[in-house]
C-alpha cells in the first residue's frame, strides 16, 4: 500500500508545484497589471490636468482679446460720433459762409473771398488732397 500511497502523492506534489507556479505567475501578472493600470491612471490624470491648465490659460487669453475688441469698438463708435459732429459743424459753417458771402455781394462790398467748393457739383473730385501711394519694388513683378 505504501507504493500506491506514494505514487499519488508524488503526482499530486507535481500538480501542486504546477499550480503553485501558475499561481505565482498569476500573482505576478496581477501585480504587473495593477502597476500598469496605476501608471495609466496617473498618465491620464496628468494629461487631463495639462489640458485643464491649457484651457484655462486660453480662456484668460480669450477674455483679454475680447476686452481689447470691446475697447476698440467703443473707441470706434466714439470716433464715428465725433466725425458726424465735425461733418455737421463743417456743413453749418459752410452754409454760414455762403450766407455771409451772399450778404457781402448784396451790399456791394468788394471782398475777395475764395469760392466754397461744393462736392455735389463735382462728385469726381474729392474734397481733400490725395496722398500718393508708394509701393515697394518687389511688390509687382512683370515677366
Amino acid at each position: 500500500m505504501s507504493a500506491l500511497g506514494q505514487a499519488p502523492s508524488s503526482s499530486t506534489s507535481e500538480a501542486d508545484q504546477k499550480y503553485a507556479m501558475m499561481d505565482e505567475r498569476k500573482r505576478k501578472r496581477m501585480i504587473s497589471n495593477r502597476d500598469s493600470a496605476r501608471r495609466s491612471r496617473m498618465k491620464r490624470q496628468m494629461l487631463v490636468q495639462d489640458l485643464t491648465n491649457e484651457a484655462s490659460s486660453l480662456q484668460v487669453a480669450n477674455n483679454g482679446i475680447m476686452d481689447k475688441i470691446h475697447e476698440s469698438s467703443k473707441a470706434c463708435r466714439a470716433y464715428m460720433e465725433e466725425n458726424n459732429v465735425l461733418r455737421a459743424q463743417a456743413t453749418e459753417l459752410t452754409d454760414r459762409l455762403r450766407c455771409l458771402n451772399d450778404l457781402l455781394e448784396i451790399s456791394g462790398v468788394p471782398v475777395d473771398v475764395p469760392g466754397i467748393p461744393d462736392p455735389l457739383l463735382r462728385p469726381w473730385q474729392l474734397p481733400c488732397q490725395l496722398q500718393p501711394i508708394t509701393a515697394s519694388s518687389g511688390l509687382f513683378q512683370f515677366d
